[in-house]
């Protein structure tokens, strides 16, 4: 019996009920009406229901007695086992195991078929998730969101929908410079440039660069740039693309953010096709020698600028061309998965959605992913302190992996707007109100709670070997925690840290790499909580063990466009 069956059955008990009670009360009363919800506690049962709570107004009843009077229709039901009343009306319904074997073989029986309907038909989507610069590996917060936005496609598409996960690649700007000189100054021998990468992974880049082009010094220096940018681009993408395809999170489409900016056989970019689609449609106007697009009129809090006084266009006019080809590639919907440093981006591209002629509400849904709360300091590429997808998966295994990063995305799920988790959830149409049903009702816990977190690390531990810290730190104290160590990986003996259910930040901070090392890159750039660790860590050396507690840092936005690159100017 599947819930579909348990849901009917529920609703022949309740019809003659309700004949009884007041005539023609649930006649507009289908199954669908009547949701079950797994028990929190298995010993509670296999389903739950609250329909007495739910019909015992329209009923006129007092909810527990009509919960007893429903159960007794139930326990004459075959494949159910017993049933039971609690609390105020809770309806908690056990089947037996001839019923739940039965489910089992037609599961088998239907293979990939099973679950699969029509409700979303006809619909063509376009789900951007995970999308991080090509400056680094992918780290913890990628992992979550890959999970969350590879489920929310797969749903998409066994509801009969056409869904494409599109990652964005964030190839253009500031911070492909910035990357560029540090791979080269990787390969020069030279220290991290200010505001530059530093890390293990920018030394393997620049190993990899060299070996490709052993004449890289050699060049003018404009020309050594140039050749460390492409090349490091093109194997830190590759690695990009390795980690979410043996994450089991196949892309279908990756974009460029370059090819917005190559121009045509008219001389036109996508860009500048752009701009004058929503010139046509009359909500564009000069000022002060800018051009400006009034999404005001649309809800946003400021009309943007597309074009400068100088002729550049600004990041609104590449989010804008971004937004009309998806619509030329024959998408209807558009859901953007962005971090919660994009929560201002959810009026503006609403906005920009009303400018270019569709409906706001039907044609893009934003869903903004919270930070993700872990013991140490705020992780950053940056900083050289993140800890790696790949890392986790050597650890953990691919398919613990996901489930642990669903289980976190069901913990904290995202939102989609500036009114809350339940107006966002009224607002999403079909399948996506489905998702995210079960989500929405479960809180969130307090940020930044004590909790006990492990011993501190002695000489001999298994996730210290092979790990020299510099001069001066004290024995037995991790060096490069966070950064990966090509090569080096978790040994075959090593027990899986943390405990099963449990959430994941405590996990993490049993991890090997987790960010409470020293933050590398830049003199005196340490994050003061990192700092006041290292210093407990070297005293717990000298006096013994003593307990941490969770300093409520954060990681840094899923989606990680670099915000000085996602700015109006």
């Amino acid at each position: 019996m599947d819930p579909a069956a348990l849901s009917a059955a529920l609703l022949d008990v309740i019809r003659p009920l309700a004949q009884a009670r007041r005539a023609g009360s649930v006649d507009d009363l289908t199954a669908d009406d009547l949701p079950l919800d797994r028990p929190k506690n298995r010993d509670h049962g296999d389903w739950a229901s609250n329909a007495a709570m739910k019909l015992a107004k329209r009923f006129e009843a007092n909810p527990r007695e009509l919960a007893a009077q429903i159960a007794d229709g139930l326990r004459t039901v075959d494949g159910i086992a017993s049933v039971e009343v609690a609390g105020p009306g809770f309806i908690n319904i056990r089947l037996d195991a001839a019923a739940a074997g039965a489910l089992a073989k037609t599961i088998v029986d239907a293979g990939p078929a099973y679950g699969t309907n029509d409700s979303q038909r006809g619909l063509s989507v376009n789900v951007e998730f995970v999308s991080a610069n090509p400056t680094g590996p992918l780290h913890i917060a990628h992992t979550r969101w890959a999970a969350l936005g590879d489920s929310i496609v797969r749903l998409l598409q066994a509801s009969g929908a056409h869904a494409a996960r599109e990652y964005y690649i964030n190839d253009a700007g500031v911070q492909m410079d910035r990357f560029a000189d540090s791979v080269l100054a990787a390969a020069r021998g030279d220290a991290t440039p200010e505001g530059g990468y530093p890390g293990a992974y920018i030394t393997t880049l620049a190993q990899r660069v060299l070996a490709a082009r052993p004449d890289l010094l050699d060049l003018p220096p404009e020309e050594q740039l140039e050749v460390a940018r492409e090349l490091g681009y093109e194997y830190q993408l590759g690695e990009i693309r390795g980690s979410l395809e043996r994450f089991n999170v196949p892309f279908d489409i990756w974009f460029s953010e370059r090819t917005m900016h190559v121009k045509d056989a008219d001389g036109l970019s996508l860009i500048d096709r752009a701009v004058e689609r929503l010139r046509e449609q009359g909500h564009v106007f000069e000022q002060d020698g800018a051009v400006w697009v009034r999404t005001t009129d649309f809800g946003d809090d400021k009309d943007r600028v597309i074009r400068r006084s100088n002729g550049e266009y600004t990041y609104f006019a590449a989010d804008a061309a971004y937004y009309l080809d998806k619509g030329d590639r024959g998408f209807t919907e558009r859901i953007y998965l962005l971090g919660a440093d994009h929560h201002g981006y959810i009026g503006r591209l609403k906005a920009l959605a009303g400018a270019a002629g569709d409906d706001p509400d039907t044609s893009i849904q934003v869903l903004i992913g919270q930070m993700v709360s872990i013991n140490g300091a705020r992780l950053s590429k940056r900083a050289g302190n993140i800890i790696e997808m790949d890392d986790l998966m050597n650890w953990l295994g691919t398919d613990a992996l996901a489930l642990l990063a669903g289980a976190l995305a069901r913990r904290f799920p995202p939102r989609s707007g500036p009114g809350g988790a339940a107006e966002a959830h009224q607002r999403q149409p079909g399948v996506l109100r489905a998702v995210r049903t079960r989500a929405h009702a479960q809180r969130r816990p307090p940020c930044g709670r004590q909790r006990r977190g492990p011993r501190p690390v002695r000489p001999g531990d298994a996730h210290a070997r092979d790990r020299v810290g510099p001069a001066g730190r004290p024995a037995g104290v991790p060096a490069d925690r966070g950064v990966r160590r090509r090569g080096a990986r978790a040994a075959p003996d090593r027990p899986v840290p943390g405990r099963a259910g449990r959430a994941l930040p405590p996990l993490v901070r049993q991890l090997p790499g987790h960010p409470a090392g020293r933050r590398r890159g830049r003199a005196g750039a340490s994050h003061p909580a990192v700092a006041e660790r290292r210093d407990r860590a070297g005293a717990a050396q000298r006096s013994g063990p003593a307990g941490r507690e969770c300093a409520g840092a954060h990681v840094d936005s899923p989606c990680e466009r670099a915000e000085e690159a996602r700015a109006d100017g």
